[in-house]
């Protein structure tokens, strides 16, 4: 049975500074759960009867040292942060990642995120990000942060394989010269089909209704427009960012 001090310290997980001081974060469902159980540190696994029957290969190999607690249906909705919960939740430990912006730029293809502000959006762009092999995401601190519930979920486990990283993103490009290319999205950019992509460099993504803040867009050195087909015909103002992240990621893959 799961306590009212669990449940009053799980449904704290939705804050973001509970987050922080507790170092700890939340992910539901069966397959989200076993693709980060060997990632992450699991503190407390709550799962149904069944669901604890069928993985005992998982949770002896990932949770020596999780507090295991065995639930119904009922008490699984008293915690799950969703309207249909999935059989099982695990609160676990926020990594410390350590990732220098510009180590990573000069050697491989990295992502950054401009205030991208929907905890839905992120979720896919790092599950954009783990599709195309793309290790490291750099974050402004207007960005949504990674460990929101929402976000979690919507990374479908890619938060497993994929880094984030939150910086001063505008005075961290500023305080060195960089030596590789930055690729930003502009609606003023050059047609990314025809211009000349590096397999290494930073690509910029920016906010849903804003784009690039102002600092950003003067220390991008490879400005890039997605055009829309045809282009004589009205089309939509502009594409999700997301979406829009899944387009460039691909055509830098594909000439790679």
């Amino acid at each position: 049975m799961i306590s009212k001090n669990q449940i009053k310290f799980i449904k704290g997980l939705e804050l973001k500074k509970f987050r922080k001081s507790s170092q700890s974060f939340v992910a539901e469902g069966p397959k989200l759960i076993l693709d980060i159980l060997p990632y992450f540190q699991c503190k407390i696994l709550i799962a149904k009867t069944e669901w604890l029957r069928n993985h005992t290969k998982e949770t002896s190999l990932y949770c020596k040292s999780t507090e295991i607690i065995e639930v119904n249906e009922e008490e699984l909705l008293r915690v799950s942060f969703l309207k249909s919960p999935q059989e099982v939740l695990g609160v676990f430990t926020i990594p410390h990642h350590e990732m220098d912006l510009h180590s990573c730029a000069r050697q491989r293809l990295c992502l950054a995120l401009d205030d991208v502000q929907d905890p839905g959006n992120l979720g896919t762009i790092i599950r954009i990000a783990d599709w195309f092999g793309i290790e490291d995401i750099f974050c402004s601190p207007g960005t949504a942060d990674v460990y929101n519930p929402k976000t979690v979920q919507a990374t479908m486990g890619a938060i497993a394989r994929v880094r984030l990283h939150y910086l001063p993103l505008a005075e961290t490009l500023q305080q060195t010269e960089c030596d590789y290319p930055i690729y930003g999205t502009l609606l003023e950019g050059k047609n990314i089909y025809e211009r000349d992509l590096k397999n290494n460099g930073l690509i910029i993504m920016g906010n849903e209704g804003k784009g690039l803040s102002p600092e950003i867009r003067r220390l991008v050195t490879d400005s890039l427009y997605i055009p829309s087909y045809p282009t004589d015909r009205p089309t939509s103002e502009s594409l999700n960012v997301a979406i829009a992240t899944a387009i460039v990621c691909a055509e830098f893959r594909r000439r790679g």
